[in-house]
Parts: structure tokens; sequence; C-alpha cells
């Protein structure tokens, strides 16, 4: 056996051991579940910015659904060697095929920039990009707080100013290295976004006390995967439960595919989104989904085929996430607790003022597990003043009864908020079981 065929061998022993750790992480209770669910919309800085804050139970979700046998390609020991201590990270990303695909293909950007003082660091690794996504991997030296990332990311393009993106990030996971965590960002360009000529990536102590901050600037290979774009015309229809859905094409880039769907109008029910989704080859592997974008017209992204396309694929769910349009809007009395309009069962069972904000708690029929959480949008007073919701959790059980879910809506700025609230339901945690199955021309 050769000195590189140990090495190989020995890398990816620690990479099992990896994610064996990931398999094995205790999930905290969903007793308290925080779910900042993406409703965070940065309207103070600029509307078309949007993120995404994942939670320790969902990352934790997430690795135990996608476990798998880690094996290594030069390449791929390669992009190890390129970030050292982050094996944790490339057995989560390891999960995402199109990525890894991507990656043994020499598309990772090496970057290796720090910001350090007071003895704490900040190390952006490396990223890789295309026209749709970008990954931005990091690790975190001697900084506060880092298990519980109490922090804000801001992401600058070469003026100083905010990237027009939706970007995701969880708290950091321990590396093997004391006193170091490591993770990633992960953004979607949206709205015809592309990345930036250069890219800052700032950290920023949520401690007001301290308001210390890490900038991050380096400018952005786009030429790694400059023209490798392909269009899959559709252009076929879906009934699903009698609502239309209309998908029109498929989008190949190197780190995802992108489907471009429409929500006939005219449906009867608002659909959050489509249950189990996947697109499954000819071989029965199945390529997964793992968010969306939009509105009626939205844009539902999966790990990319780029560099396997396969002869047949088909798209494959099992209903979807949905509520009638008419339960969609409520008025809210806060002395009584009265809902007037809402889907059946609905109902506020109590509030409280934390600071300047008030906390509204609700209670659902049902579980939050696998589906929508229950959140808001365009929430107004009876003068019509617009509030902003920044933040939903939910806890399991209504008392003693498990059938429920406490859901709790932050309203910002709503301390002195009393009357009437008229609001509208973004998501629900209704689920309608249809399944259906969509054959896509992989070649046309």
């Amino acid at each position: 056996m050769t000195d590189e065929q140990n090495s190989f061998d020995a890398l990816e022993e620690r990479l099992n051991a990896r994610k064996t750790e990931y398999e094995t992480m205790p999930v905290p209770d969903a007793a308290y579940q925080a779910v900042q669910s993406g409703i965070r919309q940065a309207a103070r800085k600029r509307k078309s910015r949007l993120r995404w804050y994942m939670s320790s139970i969902s990352v934790a979700a997430f690795i135990l659904l996608f476990t798998g046998c880690i094996r290594v390609s030069p390449a791929f020991a390669s992009f190890v060697e390129q970030l050292p201590g982050m094996e944790g990270i490339v057995s989560m990303i390891r999960q995402d095929k199109g990525l890894m695909m991507a990656i043994d293909k020499s598309l990772l950007q090496q970057v290796g920039v720090t910001d350090e003082h007071d003895g704490a660091s900040l190390t952006v690794e490396g990223i890789i990009t295309d026209e749709s996504r970008m990954v931005i991997f990091y690790t975190m030296k001697g900084m506060k707080d880092s298990e519980s990332f109490n922090y804000d990311i801001d992401l600058l393009d070469e003026n100083g100013k905010d990237l027009p993106v939706a970007f995701s990030y969880a708290s950091p996971k321990p590396a093997s290295d004391k006193n170091v965590y490591e993770d990633m960002i992960d953004v979607i360009f949206t709205d015809g976004a592309l990345p930036p000529e250069e890219l800052s990536v700032v950290f920023k102590s949520r401690d007001t006390a301290s308001a210390e901050e890490w900038k991050l600037t380096f400018p952005v290979d786009k030429n790694l995967t400059k023209g490798m774009k392909k269009v899959i015309p559709v252009n076929q229809t879906l009934t699903v439960d009698g609502q239309r859905i209309d998908v029109k094409q498929a989008t190949l880039y190197p780190t995802r595919l992108v489907l471009d769907v429409n929500f006939d109008p005219k449906n009867t029910k608002k659909v959050f989104g489509l249950s189990d989704l996947q697109l499954v080859d000819e071989q029965g592997r199945a390529w997964r989904t793992d968010t969306s974008t939009g509105g009626d017209e939205r844009s539902i992204y999966f790990e990319s085929m780029y560099f396997s396309i396969p002869k047949k694929l088909t798209l494959q769910g099992s209903g979807f996430s949905g509520l009638d349009k008419k339960d969609l809007n409520l008025s809210l009395d806060l002395k009584s607790r009265q809902i007037t309009g809402g889907p059946p069962g609905l109902k506020m069972v109590g509030s409280k003022v934390e600071g300047n904000d008030l906390i509204i708690d609700f209670s659902v029929a049902g579980s939050m597990q696998g589906g929508f959480v229950l959140s808001f949008e365009n929430v107004k007073d009876s003068e019509g003043k617009s509030y902003e919701i920044p933040g939903t959790s939910w806890s399991s059980g209504e008392g003693t009864d498990d059938s429920h879910t406490i859901v709790s809506s932050t309203i910002e700025n709503g301390a002195k908020l009393k009357g009437e609230l008229k609001m509208n339901i973004s998501t629900y945690p209704m689920k309608i079981k249809s399944p259906f199955s969509l054959e896509i021309p992989v070649n046309p």
C-alpha cells in the first residue's frame, strides 16, 4: 500500500470518526425549540435581503437524516488539507452530493483570511460559488460565546453595501482543536443577484456592551465556475389536491439545481411548501431539496447533479403544506384573546412583554416537527401602524395536552400594543397528503 493511500485511509478514518460524533450528537429537548425560520426580513437595511437562522436541533436532524459512507478522492483530500481542522464541517457537507462533486472538481477557492484582536480570531478558510449559491467555510478561535453563537453576520460587497441575498448559518461546532469552532454560511443569490467582485464577511457581537466586530475582506474568483450553467425547459403542470402547479424550468449549477415553479393564483389554497420533495434518477438515487424562496412564483433548490447528469429524472412528493386562502387573514383582540378569522383551532393563550417587544403565545393543533411553523406577516395595529416579527419559537403541549403546540411570536417594539391587531398568516403547519410525480426531461 502506498504512502498516498495510507494518507487517504487515515483521513477517511478521521472523517468517519467525526461523522460518528455528529450522528450521536444529543438533540436538545423539543420542549423548547427556538426556530428562527427565515421570516426575519431585514427591511431596516434592505428589503430584498432575507436571512434564515438554523437552530442546533435542525442541524442535528439534518445530519442524522443524510448520513452516509464517506469516501475520499484525491481532490477531496486536498480540500481537507487546505482547511486544516475542519473535518467536522467536511462530514456535514459530505451529505450534499452536488456540493462535494463540485469540490472534487477543484472548484473550491482557498481564502485563508484572518481577523484577530484581543486574543480572538475569525478565519474564512475557503469558499465555493457559482451564479446561484455561495458556501463560506469559517473557523472561530478564542471568541466568546462561540458555542451559543451570540453573533450577527453581515455580508458586504466591494462598495460596503449589504448583498441582496438570503443566507443561513447555524451555531458552529467544536473542532478537534481546543476552543476552535467551525461552520459554514450558505448564501442564495436571489432576484438576479450575482457574486460580488469582493466580499466582506462581518461578525458582530450581540453584546451591546462590547460592540466587538470581526471583518474579513477578500476577492471572489468567479472564473472557477464561469459559464457553468445549464437550463432545462420543463413547461408541465402538476395538479395536487386540486391545486395547479406549473413547473417551468430547471437550471443546473455546480452547487445546486434550481427548479422554477408557479402556483396558480386561482388556487383555493396557499401552498407554503411541497412535502417530502425529491428528484429521483433512473438508478433510484434521490436528490434532496433544502429550501425555497418566493411567493406564487417560486424557486426550489435541490442538490446538484451537474457532474453526474442522469438519463431520467422524476420529481416526487407526498403532498404539501398549505391553508385555505380564506383562513390566511385574522384579527386578534389582545385583551380578550379573541381571534376573528384564521384557521379553525388557532387560539391565543397568553402574552408577555420583554423589553420593547411583545411576545404572543398561540396554541396550534398538531406538531411542528418536519413541517412549517405558524408565522405571521403584515402585522398592523388599530391605527394602521406596521410591526415586524423577527423571530418565532415553539414548545410542545398545551398544559398536559401533547396534541397541541405553543408557538410564541415576537412583535418587535410592540410592548405598548393594546386593542386589536390585524395579521396575515405566512406559514402554517397544515399538511395535505396527495402523492405526486412528474418526469423532468433531462435531455429535451
